[in-house]
């Protein structure tokens, strides 16, 4: 069933809020996934707190271009086929699911990526992004590296406090002061 020019209108709509509101923006095709496949991916991808929705091309094509402040030319070759858009918080979030999808099942397929205006096109790329690392990951590697140094100080100070005086070790005496 044809979709009316109206229906188009308002889908246009609704994903050019999604491209606007979203930093993270991944294609992927789903092409050939059965139902019951699908439905895995999806609930995957609820898991992972990827939000996951299947587009037509030529409205999600009229979407990307109508978003003023963002660029996704680069991403226009790979609207061919069945899409899906994910879009999810953390840069690493749907290629993720993605990767530990396909490791029973063929697809899907990443088609693109665009993540803080910077674009990735093609399924090489997909390794590369799922081990990107969150911006939560990257703060908690942060702060492991600033506490290492003052956890050694720590201990090494708690160490020589702790530290006996060697075995066979004089303390040094005053001798007495001759008259």
């Amino acid at each position: 069933m044809a979709m009316t020019r109206e229906e188009k209108a308002s889908m246009i709509e609704e994903l050019q809020v999604v491209l606007q509101d979203s930093k993270i923006i991944y294609l992927a095709d789903i092409e050939g996934l059965n139902a019951v496949n699908s439905t895995e991916l999806r609930r995957a991808c609820f898991k992972g707190e990827v939000s996951l929705r299947v587009v037509k091309n030529t409205l999600l094509r009229k979407a990307m271009e109508n978003v003023e402040d963002k660029n996704f030319e680069d991403l226009y070759g790979s609207l061919k086929g069945n899409t899906a858009i994910l879009t999810a918080e953390k840069e690493n979030a749907p290629a993720k699911v993605i990767e530990a999808f396909r490791k029973k099942a063929e697809k899907p397929l990443l088609k693109g990526a665009w993540i803080d205006n910077v674009t990735y096109v093609g399924d090489d790329k997909l390794t590369t992004l799922a081990n990107f690392k969150s911006r939560e990951e990257l703060i908690a590697d942060i702060v492991a590296l600033l506490k290492s140094p003052i956890q050694s100080l720590v201990s090494q100070l708690e160490n020589k406090e702790n530290a006996k005086p060697a075995e066979g070790a004089s303390e040094e005496t005053e001798a007495p002061a001759e008259a």
